[in-house]
């Protein structure tokens, strides 16, 4: 087994697969990512990407919320769930010193990486506001891209919930209060709003 202990290997499969089936029940798109494999993560022999990534390259149509399709994939292999975004809501992903100051204000579900980024579910469709835009770690991710979900382990830590969604209901909030409220902490961050990618 990967972490070299096959009852904590299952243990970790079996929460894996419990939490993709529970985000699907609510139709939250899940897909299969590669296994932590020691300090990095593997979805083939030959894998040459240390990060977590989906476990097919092309993986855009195998995104799902069948249970028996998900409960199969997860039946032998603790794989990382990720959330597909784009349909069921987008997610800003933003630097701890962004996303900290504004958690507290805001109702809507909350993932934090164990590095520090802050993701924030919202509604779906609407473009990045220009002011979070100019930050190089600030993100939009629409359709098309994913995020890591918990409880998906790295080797840094564990994907948690700052917020989870149980708390709000499964329901994620309007993207511009919630990127509105991230605006509003840059003055409080003793750097200007408009600093720009090409600055970092």
């Amino acid at each position: 087994m990967e972490d070299g202990c096959p009852a904590r290997a299952l243990l970790r499969r079996v929460r894996l697969r419990h939490a993709a089936l529970t985000y699907a029940r609510h139709d939250w798109q899940v897909l299969a990512g590669s296994r932590l494999c020691g300090d990095r993560f593997k979805c083939a022999p030959g894998c040459r990407t240390f990060a977590c990534h989906p476990l097919q390259p092309g993986w855009e149509g195998s995104e799902t919320t069948d249970e028996h399709t998900i409960a199969e994939r997860w039946r032998m292999s603790p794989h990382s769930v990720l959330l597909a975004t784009g349909e069921a809501f987008d997610v800003v992903e933003v630097p701890a010193y962004i996303g900290a100051l504004a958690a507290d204000a805001l109702r809507g579900p909350v993932a934090v990486t164990p590095r520090g980024q802050w993701m924030f579910l919202v509604r779906p469709g609407d473009r990045l506001h220009p002011e979070l835009a100019q930050h190089y770690d600030v993100v939009l991710h629409g359709k098309g891209s994913w995020i890591p979900a918990p409880p998906v382990r790295t080797p840094e830590g564990t994907v948690r919930w700052a917020v989870s969604p149980s708390e709000t209901d499964w329901r994620v909030p309007d993207a511009r209060t919630v990127q509105s409220a991230l605006v509003a902490t840059l003055p409080w961050l003793g750097f200007p709003a408009s600093q720009l990618k090409s600055a970092a």
